[in-house]
């Protein structure tokens, strides 16, 4: 049969995905100590924050585009707290069956049976939320090893408390606090009001259609009379599948998180009465306005503000893609010494001191290191021997950075009055590849 960890490391971790040296080489990992992020092929140093600076501007613009064209649509089919909460609901349901059947045990207190489901359906849902808490956290850490780790109770205590943490947060907020969660903590519900128009499709009770309420006999007889009836039969069921509880028949609400639910129970009741579905569904405040005044309704999901957001999202993602096609394995930056500026020597030259910092983002490499714009300059890096030609080589690890003192000289027969822009290059000895900036040297007085 084999060792199962072993079969779970490389499904998990494929040998493609090499990390370097004793670092996991699983396709997915936040390396908080050696301060990187990878995700597959894409590596992404702390200098190269702004790729998550474009990835929250897309996530932004994709709930304003899906807000322009159908309200809430994250809420209700997407956000984690709801996909979580239906989750449990699933649970409760299997377990202790439908809402009528909970009622009714609820009212026969603690009996055996009851206390059995009510126990069952609390430990499915710590273990949901358990497993949750752990896949989060294998994120920052070789899974498998941390997996055997955790079994063993030999895990950092780090691991165990964010573990309880998540563990914790998920059972609160899907188990119990479920629809306050959307009414009292989460931000977007107002937003999503100040951005939204009537254009935007939302989850609306046909007033036109279903008033006046009445049961199914009562509106048989009013219109055998005669007299107007709506189709709606004020069976609640529109409120009772409402996990925030709201009466969609009073109008959009801030509860409303557009899951439909209302709309699916709606059209079951419809259904079994021979009724026309469609009572409750998803429609904009111009077509109800339109419906009043006795026109046909019309629908607009492309429009100005909904191309302007799919742009936004276009333009960002190309920048991204472009960036991440063209960006390079190596780096150079220069601090030139402030304290002090240059240094008069003794034969009338001046020297200029630096701090290069070479970023390697490779296998480990070895740069060689030259100034130009600059004539009659010579180079040195301090406890580095310069080669045949004059360069220095730096070796740099792999996935590191090293920093180098650098020191430019001028004779003063090759000194100049003004200062001089130069420009400090590196290049990888194998490959060939450059990089590099630029800083100026100081003459002197």
């Amino acid at each position: 049969m084999g060792n199962p960890l072993h079969h779970a490391r490389n499904l998990l971790s494929p040998a493609v995905w090499n990390r370097g040296p004793g670092l996991p080489d699983q396709a997915a990992l936040i390396d908080l100590p050696h301060r990187r992020f990878y995700f597959f092929f894409i590596e992404l140093w702390p200098q190269e924050v702004y790729y998550f600076t474009g990835l929250l501007i897309i996530a932004a613009m994709t709930l304003f585009l899906m807000n322009a064209v159908a309200g809430r649509l994250w809420c209700g089919y997407m956000c984690p707290q709801t996909v979580w909460t239906d989750l449990f609901y699933a649970v409760e349901r299997w377990v202790e069956g439908d809402r009528r059947e909970r009622m009714q045990g609820d009212k026969r207190y603690w009996t055996f049976d009851h206390i059995r489901k009510v126990t069952l359906k609390h430990f499915l849902w710590i273990m949901i939320a358990w497993w949750t808490g752990g896949a989060w956290v294998l994120y920052f850490s070789d899974a498998p090893t941390l997996v055997k780790e955790l079994a063993t109770f030999q895990a950092p205590f780090i691991a165990y408390l964010w573990i309880g943490i998540l563990t914790a947060t998920t059972y609160v907020f899907a188990g119990h606090a479920r629809e306050q969660m959307c009414i009292y903590m989460c931000p977007w519900p107002r937003i999503q009001a100040a951005l939204t128009d009537e254009w935007a499709l939302n989850v609306t009770y046909r007033r036109d259609r279903g008033e006046p309420r009445m049961s199914v006999k009562k509106a048989d007889a009013a219109r055998a009379h005669g007299d107007p009836a709506g189709d709606c039969v004020d069976c609640h069921q529109c409120i009772n599948v409402c996990p925030t509880g709201v009466d969609i028949r009073n109008g959009i609400q801030l509860g409303c998180i557009q899951c439909g639910l209302c709309i699916d129970a709606c059209n079951n009741v419809m259904q079994e009465i021979g009724r026309p579905q469609g009572l409750i569904g998803y429609d904009t405040d111009i077509n109800i306005q339109r419906r009043r005044e006795g026109k046909a309704p019309v629908y607009r999901i492309i429009r100005p503000r909904a191309l302007i957001y799919a742009a936004a999202i276009a333009i960002v993602g190309s920048i991204m893609l472009y960036a991440l096609a063209t960006r390079t394995t190596m780096d150079v930056n220069v601090l030139h010494e402030r304290n002090p500026l240059f240094v008069q020597l003794s034969d009338g030259g001046v020297r200029n001191d630096y701090t290069v910092r070479i970023l390697n983002k490779g296998v480990r490499r070895s740069f060689a290191l030259e100034v130009s714009g600059l004539p009659g300059a010579t180079i040195r890096v301090a406890g580095i021997e310069a080669g045949p030609d004059g360069k220095p080589v730096i070796e740099v690890g792999q996935d590191q950075t090293r920093e180098v003192r650098l020191s430019v000289q001028v004779g003063p027969t090759d000194l100049l009055k003004t200062s001089r822009d130069v420009e400090i290059t590196i290049t990888d000895t194998a490959s060939g590849g450059r990089a590099s900036t630029r800083d100026h040297f100081v003459p002197g007085d």
